[in-house]
């Protein structure tokens, strides 16, 4: 993207995007994508999909899929949300993010639908919607075999449930955006059980009782046919490895064994096995063995326990919930020798704030309480006092800046590496904007990957 004109009007185009509804603000209804994508002639229906939805794990095993999908043959659409550094990232054509050129032709044909469908709605189309329909329509118009599609917010509402999907897939459910969703598991998973097709497959990660209940339910009403982590399918086996793991996953079809996957923690194994199960279910046939492992061992995911920085490690994870955050710290205690810990934290004022320390507490030793460049992020000061919750005052520092913060908490590691010759590691997280700013300035700072 040398190009500066087109690097001008890509980012017109954010520009404009950016102007609608944010993504937080939700007036949950399928009327204003459906009018706008009947306008375009229901792109996503000319191709076949998978679909998912969940709480943490989706966009992860999104990618698990997009993999085993193209080991197969298949040239594959992927649309995540959020994204890291870039919004070109939520639209991936053959595992690349769109060109700036496909998303500014992509933009300039929807454009005028957009105001078209602003003009006879209630409320105008929001960026979620007008990000989903420039994927659907980047996928018909570049076409692909197969499109794997992850929700943004719930399901039954969510702006990707218009499509008619062959699969559709649930990954853990916890608790989040409880202002739109509820504050029950029950109530979280009745919304997001609504992407359940009629006479599809549903592939379900393992599930709290009461989630469990629901989705089954549903499941039944819709007459699908469901396959169940723990019942149908499961993750045999999985050991400690350089980079990862060594798995075994019993899938649909069979055991496949001596998988490398390049991922750390047991929820990512659990990942893979829902990732496999779906193509599974997808294709209704048994995968070679040896196509399996070189998909898996090709995945990447970045901005969930992603190392970014060598010397000293530097990871960093998007976890914006205390299930994301337990993932990590357990994560981080389990498979890895570090002798100190600091972590750099800084989080969104919406967010279960308490539960998400809580989880952090428990394998941070010292905590940088910051503050991300989000309109929603909470103020480092009043995120200070809560973390006085879970941690001890000589525990805390609290830098507002985010980059001064990573660099403060690199400095203190790398001291204390040289000081006591022992194995210190940063962790930085508490947002997917968090996330997304430590990489791009860990990558300033010269990546040792």
């Amino acid at each position: 993207m040398s190009d500066s004109p087109e690097i001008d009007q890509l980012s017109q185009v954010e520009a404009a995007l950016l102007k609608r509804w944010p993504e937080s603000r939700i007036e949950p209804t399928l009327d204003r994508i459906s009018a706008l994508l009947d306008a375009l002639g229901s792109p996503q229906l000319s191709y076949p999909t998978i679909h998912l939805a969940g709480t943490n794990g989706k966009t992860t095993t999104s990618r698990m899929i997009d993999q085993l999908l193209t080991n197969l043959g298949y040239r594959v659409g992927r649309y995540t949300s959020p994204h890291l550094e870039s919004f070109t990232e939520r639209i991936s054509i053959k595992g690349s993010p769109i060109t700036p050129a496909q998303m500014i032709a992509t933009y300039k044909d929807i454009e005028l639908y957009l105001d078209l469908i602003d003009s006879r709605q209630p409320h105008p189309i929001s960026f979620f919607e007008a990000m989903t329909a420039m994927a659907f329509v980047a996928f018909a118009e570049h076409p692909v075999d197969v499109g794997v599609i992850e929700a943004g917010m719930g399901g039954q509402w969510d702006a990707t449930n218009v499509l008619a999907s062959q699969v559709a897939v649930m990954t853990p459910i916890g608790f989040d955006h409880m202002e739109y969703l509820g504050d029950t598991l029950t109530k979280i998973a009745q919304t997001k059980s609504g992407i359940f097709k009629p006479e599809s497959n549903v592939v379900m990660a393992a599930q709290p009782a009461e989630a469990a209940k629901v989705l089954m339910a549903q499941v039944a009403k819709v007459s699908a046919i469901p396959f169940r982590e723990g019942v149908e399918f499961s993750v045999k086996s999985r050991a400690l490895a350089v980079g990862g793991q060594l798995i075994s996953l019993q899938g649909l079809h069979g055991e496949i064994d001596d998988i490398y996957l390049p991922l750390y923690g047991l929820h990512q194994a659990n990942n893979a096995a829902v990732a496999l199960a779906a193509v599974e279910a997808f294709t209704s046939v048994a995968l070679d063995k040896e196509l399996v492992r070189d998909a898996f061992s090709k995945v990447a995911s970045p901005g969930r326990c992603e190392i970014v920085y060598k010397d000293p490690t530097v990871i960093i994870d998007a976890a914006h919930n205390p299930h994301g955050a337990a993932a990590i710290s357990k994560t981080i205690n389990d498979e890895f020798d570090f002798e100190l810990v600091v972590g750099v934290v800084a989080v969104l004022a919406d967010k279960d704030v308490a539960g998400i320390l809580e989880a952090l507490s428990t394998c941070l030793d010292y905590i940088v309480i910051s503050q991300s460049s989000s309109a929603r992020a909470m103020p480092a000061q009043a995120l200070a006092e809560i973390a006085g919750n879970y941690f001890r005052a000589e525990q805390i520092e609290v830098i507002s800046d985010l980059a001064a913060a990573i660099t403060y908490a690199v400095e203190k590691v790398s001291l204390a590496n040289q000081v006591n010759d022992g194995v210190g590691a940063v962790l930085v997280t508490g947002s997917v904007v968090t996330a997304g700013f430590a990489r791009t300035k860990l990558k300033e700072l010269g990546s040792g990957k």
